[in-house]
């Protein structure tokens, strides 16, 4: 995996069904042009933060729900004209004119992976059962910084049962109308938005996880090199993985 397309999108709770419904019948053609893995996650343990969080990302309203979805390609020349080709195909032309969401509110962008660590014990032809997402305000003049942290961390997540953790770096982002990726973590003029995601075997693996890097030392050695602040984060269940 070489590029990266996330996604986050603000969608109504009765129209999950729909939503899984349109990214089913929309798999095989994103297949089609390239990609070769299409993620959607539910949120399920995505917390209120002080000052950012996944709701306000895409200004949610109370009857939404957040889904954090990704692509992967294999170079970003193939993301790039599997775009175009989306954008002028007639079956994703009909597909849009309905969708289940508002897309107004969707937030969008291209992300170069800068860690992509498995795990050794991965399964691989297996999905994951449950999915921690990020999205990181980075410094750009810390870019090595927070691959030097990152790289540390992955190495913990794995330990304690992760079976995967990619670190993806903004390069195509867009400013939106309504909302996107700088937008909801507040980003500076300095700064890169960063998409990130663990993978986990389940929710019950995350959690007990979760509580052993918590109480590890080795998570709480150094500083940050970037506001944790403003950076936003939660837990989501697959809805589809193909």
């Amino acid at each position: 995996m070489a590029y990266v397309q996330g996604f986050v999108v603000p969608v109504p709770a009765a129209n999950k069904a729909a939503y899984t419904k349109l990214a089913a019948d929309l798999a095989p053609i994103f297949k089609e042009f390239g990609a070769t893995r299409l993620v959607e996650a539910w949120a399920d343990d995505v917390p209120d933060g002080k000052v950012t969080d996944f709701k306000g990302a895409v200004k949610a309203k109370p009857d939404e729900i957040v889904v954090f979805s990704w692509l992967e390609f294999p170079s970003k020349a193939v993301a790039d004209t599997a775009h175009q080709k989306m954008m002028n195909d007639p079956r994703t032309k009909e597909m849009g004119a309905s969708m289940p969401f508002d897309g107004q509110r969707m937030i969008y962008g291209g992300f170069t992976p800068m860690i992509d660590e498995h795990s050794s014990l991965k399964n691989t032809g297996s999905k994951t059962g449950y999915i921690d997402g990020c999205l990181v305000p980075v410094p750009a003049g810390n870019k090595e910084a927070y691959r030097d942290m990152a790289a540390k961390s992955a190495a913990l997540f794995k330990e304690y049962g992760a079976t995967r953790v990619v670190e993806a770096w903004g390069d195509d982002v867009p400013d939106g109308k309504v909302t996107d990726y700088k937008g909801a973590v507040k980003a500076t003029g300095d700064e890169k938005v960063v998409y990130s995601w663990i993978e986990w075997p389940s929710k019950e693996v995350r959690d007990e996880g979760w509580k052993k890097i918590m109480a590890d030392s080795r998570m709480h050695q150094g500083g940050m090199p970037f506001d944790g602040k403003r950076m936003i984060y939660g837990g989501f269940a697959p809805i589809l993985d193909v």
